[in-house]
Formats: structure tokens, C-alpha cells, sequence
């Protein structure tokens, strides 16, 4: 087994906890999925967000899909005059036989646009 990261993003439409919860839990499944991935295959995920959400914590989807022995950490983006808004990105660690160009990076909706090159 080899150590990996895998990235994703997804934008909220609106900041409110109970849309972020469902998006941020949307995102993590469909890495998850894409990948061939469970909870145990998780070593950590770092979770950023965009100054404007302010609702909840992103990490807090994750406790709610079960992944409740993972180390999270969620951390705010730099502010950037003119970047996409409303986004929550994901940084996950995870053990995994797939090879590095067999990792599925996953952009949602609108996010996509942020990582065209890797986006899947």
C-alpha cells in the first residue's frame, strides 16, 4: 500500500450549514466512490473554506457520513481578490494500491473550473 493524496472541491450556493453539510457530504462520498475507498482507507483530511463561509465547519460532514476515527482539519483559503466564493476544498490522505495517475481528483458543479487539468 502506498500513501496518496487525493483532491476535491465543491461550491455552496449559499452559506448555510445545512447546505454545506449536505455539498462538503456529497463531495467526500463521491471521492470515496471514485477512488474504491472506505473510512479505513483514510489516514487524514484537511478541509479548507473560502472567507465567506462562516455557517459551519466542513469537517463536521464528515463525522456525519461516519467517519468518525479519521484525523480532520479545516483551515480558511487565502483571500483572494476575485476567486471563485462559497468554496470548500479537500486535501485527503488515504492508503491506497491505485497508482498516482489512478487517483480520481473530484471537482463538483461549478468547482470544476478551479482544477480542469486534474478534475474528474
Amino acid at each position: 500500500m502506498a500513501v496518496r493524496a487525493v483532491r476535491g472541491a465543491v461550491q455552496l450556493e449559499r452559506d448555510e450549514a445545512g447546505h454545506m453539510d449536505e455539498q462538503v457530504g456529497a463531495l467526500l462520498s463521491a471521492v470515496l466512490e471514485r477512488n474504491g475507498l472506505t473510512p479505513d482507507d483514510l489516514i487524514s483530511i484537511w478541509f479548507t473554506a473560502t472567507p465567506d463561509l462562516h455557517s459551519d465547519f466542513p469537517a463536521a460532514a464528515a463525522r456525519g457520513l461516519g467517519i468518525v476515527d479519521v484525523p480532520l482539519i479545516c483551515a480558511q483559503e487565502l483571500d483572494i481578490e476575485g476567486a471563485m466564493p462559497r468554496v470548500v476544498r479537500i486535501l485527503a490522505h488515504i492508503e491506497s494500491d491505485r497508482s498516482r495517475a489512478e487517483i480520481s481528483h473530484v471537482y463538483l458543479g461549478a468547482a470544476a473550473a478551479l482544477r480542469k487539468d486534474i478534475a474528474q
